[in-house]
């Protein structure tokens, strides 16, 4: 199994990014978004449920990002708007066969396959 995150780059506060997160090698429940900035612990983004397009938010992101799939492609999206400096961070995909439950949905043990990583930096 294979996961490959793109997209991120520097952009001004206030800007937009989409991320893409392709995963190749097997077939998944959920896949999500993770984040960790310098000096923090990793922390939950978004989740979309493969099969049912259910999905989830973090606080922080709810009403500026957005959550997607392309089951033809088995790519997940990420598009983020009104980004601010807190925002910084390396963004993770992550993704695991299992139906995770709700209430685990938001930890990143849930997961047994991740992408590498790509890094988002929004200047203030």
């Amino acid at each position: 199994v294979q996961l490959q995150a793109s997209g991120g780059g520097l952009v001004q506060a206030g800007g937009s990014l989409r991320l893409s997160c392709t995963a190749s090698g097997g077939t998944f429940s959920t896949m999500s978004w993770f984040r960790q900035a310098p000096g923090k612990e990793r922390e939950f983004v978004a989740a979309i449920r493969w099969r049912e397009r259910h999905t989830y938010y973090a606080d922080s992101v709810e009403g500026r990002f957005t959550i997607s799939k392309d089951s033809a492609t088995n790519t997940m999206f990420l598009q983020m708007n009104s980004l601010n400096p807190e925002d910084t961070a390396v963004y993770s995909c992550a993704a695991d066969s299992r139906r995770t439950i709700l209430s685990q949905i938001r930890f990143p043990g849930s997961y047994a396959y991740w992408g590498q990583g790509t890094q988002v930096t929004v200047s203030s």
